[in-house]
């Protein structure tokens, strides 16, 4: 990884890192000689069970809370070097039949996290999003745009804080909960049928392991107002099903 040891004795918050990209990233910091993982959640039992999966990693801190609320993210980002901002309403269906809890965590958490991290001085953000910010034909994809222009916006106003700021764009994680290969595996072990939506239909993807080497390299060049974009392969959705079937 080009980062070298950028990470070596930093201070790092996850927020969402109990979702499958969280705690990826989370396992791939703590490979390297880095301070302390603070992990961000609002996800109980989640944090109960990266509190069993660490138990005796002095590195690791578990705090429960909401990137909607701005005074627990304050206190959370206290002391800390970098903030790797994952914590989204990501599925499409959700964001659009909820379109403004959408807007309060995608829109409203993001900026709650920009606030924080200036309040506290911390060097470098880095906004996770997504494909679907890039010309956005429903709600999730909107919010995740508006979050990075706030994300970018940040560089502009922050005075003589310290604080850089970019985002990363992912396209579709293959493995991550509620990913395609997750459903479709679901329904080929129950004997079909494999839904799909448009047969037309192409997706970019990426590997787990690709979307966490990306964010941390990102983390490392990061000077700020960037939006760093991975070459990724385009697939066909039919072709991954029947690849899978």
């Amino acid at each position: 990884m080009v980062e070298g040891g950028f990470f070596d004795g930093k201070s790092v918050l996850v927020t969402g890192g109990c979702g499958s990209f969280g705690q990826a990233v989370i396992e791939e910091l703590l490979r390297r000689p880095v301070g302390v993982v603070r992990v961000y959640d609002h996800d109980e039992n989640g944090l109960w069970t990266l509190r069993e999966r660490y138990r005796g990693e002095t590195r690791v801190r578990l705090l429960l809370g909401d990137v909607r609320d701005l005074p627990r993210l304050s206190m959370a980002c206290t002391g800390i070097d970098v903030v790797i901002h994952a914590a989204a309403l990501k599925h499409v269906e959700n964001c659009e039949y909820n379109p403004f809890e959408a807007v309060k965590t995608n829109v409203l958490g993001t900026q709650n996290v920009i606030d924080a991290a200036l309040e506290q001085n911390v060097g470098k953000v880095v906004l996770t999003s997504t494909d679907k910010a890039a010309n956005p034909g429903n709600v999730m994809g909107t919010t995740k745009l508006l979050a990075e222009k706030l994300v970018v916006a940040a560089n502009y106003y922050r005075g003589k804080h310290r604080t850089a700021f970019s985002c990363v764009r992912f396209g579709n994680v293959l493995g991550t909960r509620g990913s395609a290969p997750l459903l479709f595996r679901e329904q080929i072990a129950a004997g079909g049928p494999v839904t799909i939506t448009d047969r037309k239909m192409t997706r970019f993807v990426m590997t787990l392991k690709d979307a966490v080497r990306l964010v941390l390299e990102t983390v490392s060049m990061t000077r700020g107002g960037e939006t760093f974009i991975l070459k990724m392969q385009s697939v066909r959705i039919t072709d991954l099903a029947a690849v899978m079937i």
